[in-house]
């Protein structure tokens, strides 16, 4: 059938399986919205308030569901408002696509009207980007960059389609849904290798990151850590990838981290690392990381292995075709000593934990476990208040936990809990601060005005909680530009823009606040007032190894 390039990109669209797109309007892509409009009874559109909270949305929605998540903007300052969506979806391995119109083709390079080359723009924050030339190539671009967003490691892909290309037509052939490209296991020799060292090993721990949720990995990793009698803890972007309550999960780890998890890692003298990365908030000095252990790493992605630290053993290949293989070859071992250690470990874990009474973090986020389903999904901002919910909140399914980790981007969390209520249908948790929430907090208009079920818990201290808690330990309390003294009334906000909220100053009244709020048509915020210094604990400090972790304020 002969259509349009605007059509064959809403029915290319269709035909990968996308039922949702987030997105904003403009004179340069006016032709794919025309057709949105005469295909929306097979496609929805989400119009946010803003082009970053469009490409969160769709973040959002593809870490909760493990879909393609898809973004729509127009030229110029439409496009550019994608780059932190983009760049967040980049460092987290997110499949995205982003489709951007632009000028016509004899126009580029004339600087016309919002004309800006969003593909060279792009080039360092996409796995990989296009920019159709011809209609006829269209809609076998479109089905690449589906493909390349779940192929491997995964990651966004931009396509941008000159007007004329809109506006020109071919011949339209329908086919069926691209599929990820063929995974495959780490080599035989090196997995046979990576076996005899766990063989070897009296103290090993099972590391985790995002890499093993993308590969479905999770019974495997939970049979294997049977075998070896192993713990298991995780990165922040692993969180939810185990149930929190498992007996061998030992928490996050890192800078952040919980203490047994990070102590565990420390004493380990073999550690299995998952599709992780290594990066500076987990390793601190990576002089004195884990010196006395040997470490396994497997990851899809070839360029990770050996980047930041020296592995003993690097295989690249799927995570979990590698463990079914290794699981093969091992019998089932314990290790007493070891697990008297870790029971050690977890008592002073628990020694250390902040017991008070009163309106602190972490009562907040124990009573915000008390209304969680199994399958709530909970976003978070970045800030003290993630690594607040990192701790102590509670999962019982992977998917659930939705954060941004590599690029940490303030502003993140209620696009990602608008996606991710959409793409699962369940009542959405976010979880922000003043700070965070200030960056895109437009976004409630979006939020108002689809009815979406969010309930926003809003931890107010009135200053930028994490840079504060960094210039009292590090930087003599100077406290430059990190008091907001704002006198936003959120409450009011949220009424404003035609929601509801409360706010409330003891755990009681979050309580009764978060039984409303998860009973509310729409989009419902809680005010939470804290105190501006409180602390973020343990905390590795920064150039630091695991012996000089705090885990008390003034220790």
């Amino acid at each position: 059938m002969m259509l349009s390039g605007a059509d064959i990109v809403v029915k290319t669209l269709i035909e990968q399986g996308c039922d949702v797109v987030f997105g904003y309007p403009g004179g340069q892509i006016l032709n794919v919205y025309d057709s949105l409009y005469r295909y929306q009874s097979e496609i929805t559109h989400i119009l946010t308030a803003h082009e970053q909270g469009a490409a969160h949305a769709a973040d959002g929605y593809a870490r909760a569901t493990g879909k393609v998540g898809v973004v729509i903007a127009t030229s110029g300052p439409g496009a550019t408002n994608l780059v932190t969506g983009i760049a967040t979806a980049y460092l987290d391995s997110i499949p995205m696509v982003a489709i951007t119109g632009n000028v016509m083709t004899s126009q580029t390079g004339t600087d016309s009207f919002q004309e800006i080359d969003i593909t060279g723009v792009t080039l360092p924050i996409t796995k990989h980007n296009f920019v159709v030339s011809r209609v006829e190539e269209l809609a076998d671009t479109i089905r690449e960059a589906f493909s390349l967003a779940v192929s491997g490691r995964p990651g966004p892909i931009l396509i941008d389609i000159p007007k004329d290309i809109q506006v020109a037509s071919c011949e339209y052939e329908p086919k069926p849904a691209v599929q990820p490209e063929p995974r495959m296991p780490a080599k035989d020799i090196r997995i046979e290798e990576a076996v005899a060292c766990l063989k070897e090993s009296r103290r090993p721990f099972l590391y985790f990151g995002g890499g093993l949720i993308q590969a479905d990995a999770e019974d495997e990793l939970l049979t294997l850590a049977e075998k070896l009698d192993a713990p298991i803890g995780c990165s922040l972007m692993g969180i939810s990838g185990v149930c929190t309550d498992h007996p061998r999960f030992l928490g996050m780890q890192g800078m952040h981290g919980h203490y047994a998890s990070s102590m565990a890692m420390h004493h380990a003298d073999c550690i299995l690392s998952l599709g992780v990365r290594f990066n500076d908030r987990v390793t601190g000095n990576r002089e004195k990381f884990a010196k006395g252990a040997k470490i396994i790493h497997i990851d899809i992605d070839g360029s990770e292995l050996c980047k930041t630290v020296s592995p003993a053993h690097a295989l690249r290949g799927d995570i979990k075709l590698t463990l079914q293989k290794m699981i093969a070859m091992l019998d089932k071992t314990t290790h007493p000593d070891w697990w008297e250690t870790i029971r050690a470990l977890r008592e002073t874990e628990e020694e250390t934990l902040d017991h008070r009474e009163g309106m602190t973090p972490r009562n907040v986020m124990l009573t915000v476990n008390r209304h969680l389903r199994a399958n709530t999904p909970v976003a978070t901002d970045v800030g003290q208040h993630q690594m607040w919910a990192a701790q102590s909140l509670r999962f019982q399914h992977k998917r659930r936990f939705i954060s941004s980790g590599g690029l940490g981007t303030m502003g993140f969390g209620i696009g990602a809990a608008m996606g991710a209520q959409i793409g699962t249908g369940e009542r959405t948790v976010l979880v922000t601060g003043d700070g965070s929430f200030g960056m895109c907090l437009q976004e409630l208009a979006t939020a108002v005005s689809y009815r979406l079920p969010v309930v926003i818990v809003l931890l107010n201290n009135g200053v930028l909680g994490m840079v504060r808690q960094w210039q009292t330990l590090f930087f003599d309390r100077h406290y430059s530009n990190t008091v907001l003294d704002r006198k936003t009334d959120f409450v009011k906000l949220i009424q404003a823009f035609g929601g509801d909220g409360m706010r409330v100053s003891t755990p009681e009244a979050l309580d009764e606040a978060l039984t409303k709020a998860f009973s509310a048509d729409g989009p419902y915020l809680i005010e939470c007032m804290i105190d501006k210094d409180e602390f973020v604990l343990p905390m590795l400090p920064p150039g630091g190894s695991m012996d000089d972790i705090i885990v008390k304020a003034g220790v």
